[in-house]
């Protein structure tokens, strides 16, 4: 049985020589991460080049702001804001060495013409299952699984139809002024006329209230659970777990009132749910880049990762490594590497301990606690 060593090499001082690896050991960690203020600097600049190209994108997907509705400037502001806090945090998270690593391996395996060569249909199925019947929380729950995809599809629909409504890029005109016939335009080009009396024309303008009963439903359970299950209480933060689902169903309920008010009501009480709906949009949208929403934004950069594990299991399935103390196989050799690649870049200092599998990892851990903290505690 080999075990990881247990020696301590000493510190540097000073004035001594960097070290260096020895022949046949892997390199030591690379350029010394980034400053803070090095890193913020960075974002900031990325943030503030991806607001005005959206900015750009508005003026001119709105034929210089002909088609766009100044009643929905509240919005179209909130998205500016949130495509820099995007930028931001994303440049700040792939500033981390682990996530680097991670995110240019991704990247290399999704541009690999050798990997679309020996698996074409690795890459969509991915997207597919991953992103977006996301069939990994399925293991976990069948009806977390249900809930979440109430909540994603609904969340994807309501920002497809918003998003361009806002910017200007989408307009429904009648030539009567008052329908039933409308036309969409997309850049002031017509797409498709339709009768808003049809199936097709209720679809249209009710997209959104379709989107707000799909989330209403997965954000019920989500906050059910919250609220019954012992382990999600334990561990859940008001500002990090309960307040995301308080704005999809505010979001929700409000935009639901809306058509509720103008079909029943003859828009009475319109104005007061409008500001209410537009203020929960726009706190949202802001919200979005520094909450749990952001891994909304991150699961897209996993797909690359999950590639790089199939693919290398495809090229070295007689290259799996095994555990070297129960000799059980662990992973390929490409997706261990690069784990120890990230400890060595973290300056971990055990990378070898990417060699176990999980179990012998507690057991090793185990015996040294019991070796060098409890001695004769058996």
């Amino acid at each position: 049985m080999t075990e990881p060593p247990q020696t301590v090499e000493p510190t540097p001082g000073p004035g001594d020589p960097a070290p260096t690896a020895a022949p046949g050991e892997p390199p030591a960690a690379g350029a010394p991460p980034q400053s803070p203020a090095a890193v913020r600097r960075r974002a900031s600049l990325a943030g503030g080049v991806v607001a005005v190209l959206l900015i750009i994108a508005i003026v001119f997907g709105s034929r210089l702001l002909r088609d766009f509705d100044s009643a929905l400037l509240p919005y179209a502001v909130a998205t500016v804001f949130l495509a820099f806090g995007v930028a931001y945090r994303y440049t700040v998270w792939i500033s981390a060495p682990g996530a680097k690593r991670l995110f240019r391996q991704g990247w290399r395996s999704f541009f690999s013409a050798a990997n679309f060569r020996k698996a074409p249909t690795a890459l969509p199925r991915m997207i597919a299952t991953y992103l977006g019947f996301q069939k990994f929380l399925g293991a976990r729950s069948h009806a977390r699984w249900a809930a979440h995809q109430l909540v994603f599809w609904g969340c994807l629909l309501a920002a497809a139809i918003t998003f361009p409504l806002t910017w200007g890029w989408f307009t429904f005109t009648s030539s009567t002024g008052s329908g039933p016939g409308y036309e969409m335009r997309i850049w002031g080009f017509k797409v498709i006329g339709f009768d808003s009396l049809s199936v097709l024309g209720w679809l249209m303008f009710h997209g959104l209230d379709i989107a707000a009963v799909l989330v209403i439903a997965g954000a019920a359970y989500f906050l059910w659970r919250r609220m019954k299950d012992r382990g999600a209480i334990t561990g859940q933060r008001f500002a990090y777990d309960l307040v995301p689902l308080i704005c999809l169903v505010v979001i929700s309920v409000t935009g639901l009132l809306l058509t509720f008010s103008s079909i029943f009501l003859h828009g009475g009480g319109y104005e007061f749910l409008a500001v209410l709906h537009m203020v929960s949009v726009v706190f949202t949208l802001i919200y979005i880049p520094f909450g749990k929403f952001f891994h909304i934004v991150q699961r897209p950069a996993a797909v690359g990762m999950q590639l790089f594990k199939y693919t290398s299991r495809r090229k070295d399935e007689e290259e799996v490594l095994a555990c070297r103390r129960c000799h059980e196989p662990i992973d390929t050799a490409p997706y261990v590497e690069n784990l120890k690649g990230t400890m060595r870049d973290l300056d971990l200092g055990f990378d070898e301990w990417a060699e176990y599998c999980p179990r012998c990892k507690r057991v090793l851990r185990g015996n040294a606690y019991l070796d060098h903290v409890k001695k004769g505690f058996k």
